[in-house]
């Protein structure tokens, strides 16, 4: 006479067994070989696609694929309903967990390939963590309520409450949550980095750091001026770092009484005076460009090789230096301001004659 057991005699046990060992061991070694031929091809080609599939491969547990033998046994054994549905419940729940693991997993390797790749800032590090965080989180959440709704349980309401609890919290913290959300925009934009010097409205310094809230400034003067990400999202920024070139521009103002011949020498006197210096990148124009109040107005314009401050300045000082001495040798002078009264009846002097260059 045959023993049964759960409607099935011991060779139906041993049979189910038997093909779950074997199922087991087909699953466990062809983790090994995918894992040992990736591991050949990470190392021959350094972090990529093999790198991220070879996390994968090694994050897929054995007692999964223990219980996943198991249940491919006991679909040739004769079971009541009630324990087929337990055992496929629990064989979609195991596989759910092995997919949140592979997401997880997934989302670990980008983070540390992000971070392997190039040395991180403070602020790309935190907006990367939060990143992170976040897609993580949400794997987990989603994989839950996919378990919960294959358990058997009714996952509508619990949904709906945390709905509505998530659009109470929004409200509340809707700050901190656009500011959370700008300092993700700007690491993931990079309208500008952590060294950057930066315009923001009336506002210039250097940036010193970007925080998950605020962004740090380190002005000038040496003040810390501090904006919120959201407002500083919202305003019009000039980013001075990220100039390749720099165009410079400026006003040289000559005395009425200069001549029309030595006004006629001046643009080429300047585009000479711009060219000579070793940083200048090109000479745009030079025009008299105003007959103002008090004075000739030539209006030059050059470009500078590099955005560098401190390049454009002493550039800018040498061409100053030259264009004093060259006028002062021509007898031209700068203009300033006059004011002239002139009483009634008193004649309107003329304009002293500028004095002739010596031979």
């Amino acid at each position: 006479m045959r023993s049964i057991f759960i409607h099935n005699g011991w060779q139906d046990w041993a049979t189910a067994l038997a093909v779950a060992f074997a199922v087991l061991t087909l699953l466990y070694a062809s983790r090994c070989v995918v894992v040992r031929q990736l591991s050949a091809r990470a190392e021959r080609a350094g972090a990529g696609a093999a790198q991220w599939l070879l996390r994968l491969a090694r994050s897929s547990l054995t007692v999964i694929m223990l219980i996943l033998s198991l249940y491919a046994g006991s679909l040739l054994l004769e079971l009541p309903n009630k324990y087929e549905a337990l055992l496929w419940r629990i064989a979609v729940t195991v596989l759910l967990l092995q997919a949140a693991i592979w997401g997880d997993t997934a989302v670990r390797a980008w983070r540390a390939r992000r971070r392997d790749g190039a040395p991180e800032s403070t602020a790309g590090a935190a907006s990367a963590a939060i990143i992170d965080f976040l897609l993580r989180m949400l794997i987990w959440v989603v994989f839950t309520l996919m378990v919960l709704d294959n358990l058997g349980f009714n996952i509508t309401t619990l949904v709906a409450s945390l709905g509505i609890g998530g659009i109470a919290v929004a409200l509340a913290v809707q700050n901190i949550l656009g500011d959370l959300l700008a300092s993700l925009s700007i690491v993931l934009d990079k309208p500008f980095v952590v060294g950057d010097f930066i315009i923001v409205g009336e506002q210039l310094g250097t940036v010193e750091s970007i925080g998950l809230k605020t962004t740090r400034l380190r002005g000038l003067g040496g003040d810390q001026i501090i904006f919120s990400n959201g407002d500083i999202l919202r305003s019009r920024i000039g980013n001075q770092t990220r100039m390749e070139t720099r165009r410079a521009s400026f006003t040289l103002r000559l005395r009425y009484g200069t001549s029309a011949e030595q006004l006629a020498a001046i643009p080429e006197l300047i585009k000479e005076l711009v060219l000579a210096q070793e940083q200048t990148a090109s000479f745009e124009r030079a025009h008299l460009s105003a007959l103002g109040e008090w004075s000739l107005n030539f209006e030059v314009v050059y470009w500078i090789k590099t955005a560098d401050y401190f390049v454009y300045m002493d550039t800018q000082q040498a061409i100053y230096l030259g264009l004093v001495r060259e006028l002062a040798e021509r007898g031209i002078e700068f203009a300033c301001p006059v004011r002239m009264i002139v009483h009634e009846g008193q004649e309107m002097p003329m304009p002293r004659e500028a004095p002739a260059r010596a031979a």
